[in-house]
């Protein structure tokens, strides 16, 4: 019998034993760094994105309607600017108050009735030596499939699974563009996936038969392609917008970065209301194998020039750095090497999230547990105040 297996390639990056500006202070510094992102290869109209593929889910909670400002004004819609707001802002697609997330929208579309959107662009954003080919994937809802950072969108690819003949099913991937899309037309959205393949020791080689089958629909997928979704879903790592002073610690790693991208846009790219009332620090730490891997990093370095005080930016790489014993760098290793802070943030109010493959959790779990247990804390009883003030936020697959 063939011993194929599943080598899904995912970066590499985990191991088990692995100054607060004023909106007008900042605002010609946020669009410099507005006009760097447009320059990068990246943001072309759905440019970027970070969105992974997971397991299929069953979805939860209600079905629920959102009429934004914007199905009321298309003017605004099609200029990316508010009908009521001069400056270029972005808040067409705000709630009232914009921090009321009680009417976000909530799985619109299920399985049964899916929504069929259009392929806008399919890129890919590494590099020949990355470990693997990771995507950037551009679709157009045309505003009619609204969702809020922090979501999920549901693509159901084509055909039947072999094994029973069933239609395929719906495959979960984060959204990596913020509500308004990479074109802030509140039109598109953006996500970033990676090609699962197959390795087999036999063939020495990758089995085309055995591939990912969402993965490689989408890799594969071309300009004017129609694409079923389903959702948006997930309220696990929505951002506490009610709370703008809140420090915001995000742990990625590979096709994790997704929600983490729609975050960074909302804060500072886009002349959003949070973005002029965010006083905290926003700290991305992101795991990959090598730099040929690291997704959107020159938008992280834009983003972090323009925004010193309130944007930090640290990368492991587990091929090319090593920790402080000798060994490879995942994404625990680099996290530890700020853990004081980190913990003195997190006692402090911060949120944290965390996205990737599920490999990625337990060395972060066993790393924070030492480090607790240095400080003479119980990181049982530590973890569970954290989930308990919604301070915690993960979403691995």
């Amino acid at each position: 019998m063939s011993k194929c297996v599943f080598a899904y390639l995912a970066s590499a990056c985990y191991g088990h034993k692995a100054r607060t500006s004023t909106w007008e202070d900042t605002g010609s510094v946020k669009e410099l760094a507005t006009l760097l992102l447009a320059m990068q290869p990246s943001s072309h109209i759905g440019g970027m994105s970070g969105s992974r593929p997971s397991v299929v889910m069953q979805y939860g909670g209600g079905q629920t309607k959102w009429a934004p400002s914007w199905k009321k004004a298309p003017a605004a819609a099609a200029s990316g600017t508010s009908s009521t707001s001069g400056g270029g802002k972005q808040d067409f697609l705000e709630f009232s108050p914009y921090y009321d997330q009680s009417t976000m929208p909530d799985n619109t579309y299920r399985p049964k009735s899916p929504f069929e959107a259009k392929i806008v662009s399919v890129k890919r954003i590494v590099g020949p030596k990355a470990t693997g080919e990771t995507c950037d994937v551009v679709i157009n809802h045309g505003g009619d499939m609204p969702y809020i950072e922090g979501q999920s969108y549901g693509v159901i690819p084509p055909g039947v699974n072999p094994k029973n003949g069933k239609p395929n099913k719906v495959r979960l991937y984060s959204i990596a563009s913020s509500r308004y899309g990479d074109d802030m037309t509140g039109k598109t959205t953006t996500l970033c996936v990676r090609r699962a393949t197959y390795w087999c020791p036999e063939l020495k080689a990758d089995d085309p038969a055995k591939k990912g089958v969402c993965s490689n629909y989408l890799c594969d997928a071309k300009p004017g392609d129609m694409v079923k979704l389903t959702g948006p879903s997930g309220k696990v790592m929505l951002l506490p917008e009610d709370k703008p002073e809140t420090d915001i610690i995000m742990v990625a790693t590979g096709t994790g970065i997704a929600p983490m991208r729609s975050f960074i846009k909302r804060m500072f790219v886009e002349q959003t209301p949070y973005a002029k009332d965010f006083k905290g620090l926003a700290w991305l730490f992101l795991g990959v194998a090598n730099t040929d891997a690291l997704l959107y990093d020159d938008d992280w370095k834009a983003i972090q020039a323009a925004n010193p005080d309130q944007f930090r930016y640290d990368v492991a790489l587990s091929r090319e750095q090593t920790n402080k014993d000798g060994g490879k760098m995942y994404i625990q290793d680099k996290v530890e090497e700020y853990s004081d802070e980190i913990f003195d943030r997190l006692t402090k109010g911060a949120h944290i999230y965390f996205c990737g493959l599920k490999g990625m959790m337990p060395g972060i779990q066993d790393m924070l547990k030492k480090v607790a247990a240095a400080k003479g804390l119980d990181y049982d009883e530590f973890t569970k105040g954290l989930k308990k003030n919604k301070q915690w936020h993960v979403e691995v697959y």
